[in-house]
């Protein structure tokens, strides 16, 4: 038979049993919609990071205090910021110190002490937002002349929990006992998240209002990419000469880049899953596909009677599971695009989707069809004329 003969034959074996058909391709479905919709969302995914990484750069480095001998926490000198200022590719620098004592924050004084809601006190320097690519969502950034003065600019978080969405002169919260006003309220901050959920005030405030003794906790520099490698190696002895194994430096890029991998990783995890359900679908096509050769023994013998080929009748039947399984295919790559399409809008991601997932994904169909279907055929094509005629 001619290409087109094989496929009106095999489609006319699939009309005449439209729901089973149906049922039989979302199995096949399922799996190819799942395994696209992994590979896509992992891949749009990826993308955002590399965007995120293009705007805020791979040239910002973060040094803190490690653990001395003891295992206590270390503390960075005074000096450490001007230190590293002086460091041949440092472009800029910024830091904040961790407010300690009864520095708590409360939305009033109404509220009980143990709800501290995990917000964090801070002192920051007024060129940080520059440094650490960090925008308001609303208000301003502290001053020189805010700085001096009981005023804070809250994490994304941090004002979340409190329950404030806007900066204002009539909206303060309570820090260490003492009424800030919120004057700022930060996006989130992709390469510095210890600030969204911190309340973050002037370095002058917070010395005169709530005893804040001076040492920065994190210290955020700017190199040049060049020299970035360089850079990194003396941070830790300029930071802290005396001791510099008590200082840690990272790279927070390398975190979002760590988390991007985890995230691969749980991937893998889902596309087996989708792999499976693949397999199930595929399962469901062969059972349709026996059902369908014992159903038609009448018409098989018929056809053998009139000359049909025994590879004519095995191309048939072949032909039916690999369109059952190609029109399940087809669904599912588009299904799955969709899903990754509505995701990454949802996420305001751009939308990626490998051309191998979508190839991948219909020849992984025509795969599991062809397997599904070859039982099935060659047990239509051994069937003797005689034997199926006279199956009632």
């Amino acid at each position: 038979m001619r290409f087109a003969d094989v496929v009106r034959v095999g489609g006319a074996g699939l009309r005449a049993r439209p729901a089973r058909a149906f049922l039989s391709a979302l199995g096949i479905a399922i799996g190819i919609a799942a395994m696209v919709a992994v590979v896509g969302i992992s891949s749009s995914s990826g993308a955002e990071l590399d965007r995120t990484l293009s705007a805020l750069g791979t040239d910002l480095l973060t040094v803190g205090p490690g653990q001395t001998l003891l295992g206590e926490e270390a503390d960075l000198p005074l000096e450490a910021e001007s230190m590293i200022e002086r460091i041949d590719g440092v472009e800029a620098v910024s830091a904040i110190g961790r407010i300690g004592g009864d520095a708590k924050v409360y939305r009033s004084e109404k509220i009980p002490a143990a709800q501290t809601g995990g917000i964090v006190a801070s002192a920051a320097r007024e060129d940080l937002p520059a440094t650490v690519g960090a925008t308001l969502r609303d208000g301003r950034w502290l001053t020189a002349g805010t700085g001096s003065f009981p005023a804070v600019v809250l994490g994304s978080a941090a004002a979340e929990r409190l329950g404030i969405g806007a900066a204002g002169p009539d909206t303060q919260v309570v820090i260490g006992g003492v009424r800030f006003t919120v004057t700022g309220v930060l996006d989130p901050v992709p390469l510095a998240a210890e600030l969204d959920s911190a309340a973050l005030v002037g370095w002058p405030s917070a010395t005169r209002w709530l005893g804040f003794d001076g040492h920065a906790t994190t210290v955020w520099t700017r190199s040049d990419e060049s020299r970035l490698a360089a850079v990194r190696g003396l941070l830790a002895a300029t930071a802290n000469p005396s001791a510099p194994n008590e200082v840690e430096v990272s790279r927070p890029s390398d975190a979002l880049a760590a988390k991007q991998a985890t995230g691969q990783a749980f991937a893998g995890l889902l596309l087996g899953v989708g792999a499976v359900a693949l397999l199930v679908g595929g399962v469901g096509v062969a059972n349709t596909m026996v059902i369908s050769v014992l159903e038609r023994r009448p018409e098989i013998g018929l056809r053998r009677a009139l000359g049909a080929t025994r590879g004519a009748i095995r191309l048939q039947f072949l032909a039916e599971s690999l369109l059952l399984s190609a029109l399940g295919g087809a669904g599912g790559v588009l299904f799955g695009a969709a899903v990754t399409a509505g995701y990454a809008t949802y996420k305001m991601w751009p939308w990626v989707i490998p051309p191998w997932a979508l190839g991948g994904g219909l020849a992984a169909t025509l795969a599991i069809g062809g397997a599904a279907g070859l039982y099935p055929a060659v047990r239509a094509a051994r069937l003797a004329p005689t034997e199926a005629l006279s199956t009632p």
